[in-house]
């Protein structure tokens, strides 16, 4: 880095749906405008005023179609109206796309054109059924090959990756881990307030998540539990220079330095390579430690990107915690659990606190800021290292952001 670089005022509104006791389809629920005011203005109440902005990047996958919302950038002064005039950009990278933002606004501290850029994610989708939502995100992915696809067309993506994970290292192993993962998230989500989990209260969560794949009903190889859920949310933050730390009056210790970022794309038109790597991750795992100067194991904790349980499992692996074909085995040792050698997803990931695609990045972001400067709450764990690390996925290992962060 060429200067340094500040996450502060982080906030989350509620991950809503399917899982919350407020949610009912039937029901008029908040909006798009309305989850990107809220946290807009979340952010905003942490500092002296909204003008000391100079800058916001709003983050989201797909509002033109679940929505019918365009041109978002244009809703800061929504938000307050001291941000009218203001610079203000949209960013997409599908799943990826709040990994992109707080890239970009990273980039732009420190090209020294802005000191205090305001970040937000946001997206609401449970404005259609979910078999049709599946339509919509096989945006994601390349959409010539949707009607070879699975009607459910992530979820199928995702079963045939472990399908293929099974076949090389063996099933039943692979499904305990991926059940453990899904015990995991659910476990750090009834810590947060703000998870779409958070009011679960289902006993034995391994042997609900133990339940058989029918492909009749779902998919070969894996249950709803293995999936992410449709989620309605926004995150915002503020990433900083040290002179825009200093004119929001902000101390150290409300604060974490980012010493780290690696960005990797492949070809979106191309299967991966191997079924059972993600190799996208790997590379922009790699880069963001290089940059960093730090090792695996210098790290905290880590935000990933749980989009399915074996997804998390690919990650321990492509962040190089165990070796290819072993991660399930990390996960079965205790080693990512909250009380584990190294803790993730600490307020349920993506399977447990929710993932409104566009807000997920920003959502890994704020947790890792919350952890590092012990502002998590109940959902807090034992910092022992200064560390964190976040990676962000879009579409299938094709758009991948990740951040090391330090406590200061």
């Amino acid at each position: 880095m060429r200067k340094k670089v500040f996450l502060t005022a982080g906030y989350n509104t509620i991950s809503m749906g399917s899982g919350r006791k407020e949610f009912n389809p039937k029901l008029p629920r908040p909006e798009l405008e309305d989850y990107i005011k809220e946290a807009g203005q979340g952010v905003i109440k942490q500092i002296p005023d909204a003008s000391l902005i100079d800058e916001v990047i709003i983050s989201n996958f797909m509002a033109a179609r679940y929505n019918k919302q365009a041109n978002l950038a244009a809703f800061a002064p929504y938000i307050d109206e001291k941000l009218r005039y203001k610079p203000a950009t949209r960013v997409e990278g599908a799943c990826g796309s709040g990994g992109l933002a707080l890239a970009v606004a990273i980039k732009t501290i420190l090209s020294d054109f802005a000191d205090v850029i305001l970040v937000i994610g946001v997206e609401v989708q449970n404005t259609v059924k979910a078999v049709y939502g599946s339509d919509i995100l096989a945006g994601a992915g390349w959409f010539k090959d949707r009607k070879n696809g699975h009607a459910h067309y992530f979820p199928g993506k995702f079963s045939e990756r472990a399908g293929k994970y099974f076949e090389k290292f063996g099933r039943l192993d692979t499904r305990k881990a991926m059940a453990t993962w899904y015990k995991n998230a659910i476990e750090n989500a009834r810590l947060c307030p703000t998870a779409q989990e958070y009011h679960n209260t289902t006993p034995d969560l391994f042997s609900l998540a133990m339940t058989e794949p029918n492909p009749k009903v779902f998919l070969d190889n894996l249950t709803v539990y293995d999936c992410s859920k449709v989620s309605d949310g926004a995150s915002a933050v503020l990433v900083v220079s040290e002179e825009g730390l200093k004119k929001i009056g902000k101390s150290y210790s409300d604060a974490v330095e980012i010493i780290g970022i690696g960005q990797a794309i492949d070809d979106i038109t191309k299967a991966p390579q191997d079924l059972t790597q993600l190799l996208t991750t790997k590379e922009a795992v790699n880069k963001a430690l290089n940059m960093a100067g730090v090792s695996k194991d210098d790290i905290a904790t880590i935000e990933c990107h749980d989009c399915f349980t074996i997804a998390g499992i690919m990650s321990v692996e492509a962040i190089g915690l165990a070796n290819h074909g072993e991660g399930w085995k990390f996960v079965l040792d205790g080693h990512t659990s909250r009380e584990g050698k190294i803790p993730f997803n600490t307020t349920g990931g993506l399977i447990g606190w929710g993932h409104p695609v566009g807000a997920t990045g920003i959502h890994q972001a704020v947790t890792i800021w919350e952890q590092l400067t012990g502002k998590a709450n109940q959902a807090q764990i034992k910092i022992n290292k200064p560390y964190g690390l976040s990676v962000n996925m879009g579409g299938d290992d094709k758009t991948v952001t990740s951040i090391v962060y330090k406590k200061i």
